[in-house]
């Protein structure tokens, strides 16, 4: 009986732990089940070797130490860095970095559980990525149709901003209309590159060079531009490129920089007569959200600008841009017929860190009606609160240098006829009427 009893009590002490065990992984998330993939989705691209995310996150063992802190990032969306609200504007966009509640639930609850692994076996296949010197685009599209590459440049390790505007051959004989368009830094000069612009060069009727259309732009984040498709942005045949390319050292010299613009066409066959069909796509448009302003000494701010059309147009992305003092911006649009103020989008939580090109889903681009006007607000924090501010004893004004400040957003402009408005309106109605059918007509 005495032997009964021990192997009982041995049977407790070792099995059901075990069932315990067992129950408890099934009962909260293990990183080999589901926080595995969430990370391979949404921080690899950057949490690798030889990427720029201050550590690496292609395993458990690397993970884990980080656990709590990945939790803050993710819980308060600082992380994945999507700065773009999630309850007030239009929320259907591409290329979407933000994180699901779902997901940001899953990674809580994992952190709150111990981080535990769980069983290894679950685990999945390691993913591969993009090299730093590769196309974001080239998964999706291929490796460009053309590139233009500026003049070289050496970067120096430390100093003041700096601007390197070399003017080069585009190589472009021939007009086609723009697929995509990507700007790509040196994988060396990626952290001191503040910004790499680009515009066409055209020579007028007296024959003489003079600025045309923007082509592209760069900051940390920007994945690249694409156009709509039945929209058509020009590239002129036998033009220039100037590019304007903002360095801020950033302790590593790197000779004989290059900055690099991929270009994408539209099938010839997908090509149009711009004459007979739909919106022209303007690019990248400067609106501009107020300039000759400072920033006082552990103060505040809010700037705005304010920009009309004669004429109906779409937007088709938004970028804010603001420096080091910048927190938040937001796009509206006031309507002269309703005399009411709609807010197309909005980031509260805006850092100069990262600059994304908010790309609105096909059949959700703001229709900004002709004499509707668009208004830009930007905020800005010059105190200790922000974690970007160098010194909150400065005064800040409006400038080109990084510890400047700017008030501006990149939006992408296909020009409407009245014609090509009423058409959209209609369609969205139309989209809008079955949607609300399909679901027994609630609203």
């Amino acid at each position: 009986m005495a032997h009964k009893k021990v192997l009982s009590t041995l049977l407790i002490a070792v099995v059901f732990p075990v069932l315990a065990n067992a129950q408890e992984a099934e009962s909260h998330p293990t990183y080999a089940n589901e926080v595995s993939r969430i990370i391979q989705d949404n921080c690899q691209i950057c949490h690798q070797p030889g990427n720029i995310g201050p550590m690496s996150f292609t395993s458990y063992e690397e993970v884990r130490p980080w656990a709590p802190l990945i939790q803050l990032r993710v819980a308060n969306r600082e992380m994945p860095p999507y700065h773009y609200d999630t309850d007030t504007g239009i929320q259907q966009l591409k290329n979407d970095w933000r994180m699901s509640q779902e997901d940001i639930d899953t990674v809580v609850a994992w952190v709150n559980a111990g981080s535990p692994l769980g069983n290894p076996e679950n685990l999945p296949q390691p993913k591969i990525f993009p090299d730093m010197d590769d196309w974001r685009f080239a998964d999706e599209l291929g490796q460009p149709d053309h590139t233009i590459k500026s003049t070289a440049w050496d970067v120096p390790a430390e100093g003041q901003d700096l601007w390197w505007k070399p003017v080069v051959e585009s190589g472009i004989d021939e007009s086609r209309c723009i697929k995509a368009v990507e700007t790509r830094p040196s994988a060396a000069a990626i952290g001191s590159t503040h910004h790499a612009n680009s515009h066409f060069k055209v020579l007028n009727d007296d024959g003489e060079w003079v600025n045309g259309d923007r082509l592209s732009e760069f900051a940390i984040g920007k994945l690249g531009e694409k156009v709509p498709e039945g929209a058509c942005r020009r590239i002129p045949a036998n033009s220039m490129v100037e590019f304007e390319v903002h360095y801020f050292p950033d302790g590593n010299a790197v000779p004989n920089d290059q900055v690099t613009v991929g270009i994408w066409y539209f099938d010839e066959e997908d090509e149009f007569d711009e004459e007979e069909s739909y919106p022209q796509d303007l690019g990248a448009y400067f609106l501009s959200g107020g300039t000759d302003y400072m920033v006082p000494p552990h103060g505040t701010l809010m700037t705005q600008g304010f920009r009309s059309w004669d004429h109906p147009v779409r937007i088709d992305s938004w970028q804010p841009h603001m420096h080091l003092r910048g927190v938040a911006m937001k796009m509206e649009l006031l309507n002269p017929r309703t005399g009411r103020t709609e807010v197309l989008s909005q980031a509260s939580n805006w850092t100069s860190a990262w600059n994304h090109s908010h790309t609105y889903e096909e059949g959700y681009q703001p229709l900004i009606p002709a004499g509707a006007t668009l208004i830009l607000t930007a905020w800005y924090d010059n105190t200790e609160n922000n974690p970007m501010n160098p010194d909150p004893d400065q005064w800040v004004g409006s400038g080109q240098r990084t510890t400047d400040e700017m008030s501006h957003a990149w939006v992408a402009v296909s020009h409407l006829d009245q014609e090509q408005y009423e058409q959209l309106l209609a369609e969205r109605k139309e989209r809008d009427n079955n949607n609300v059918a399909s679901h027994g007509g609630a609203r």
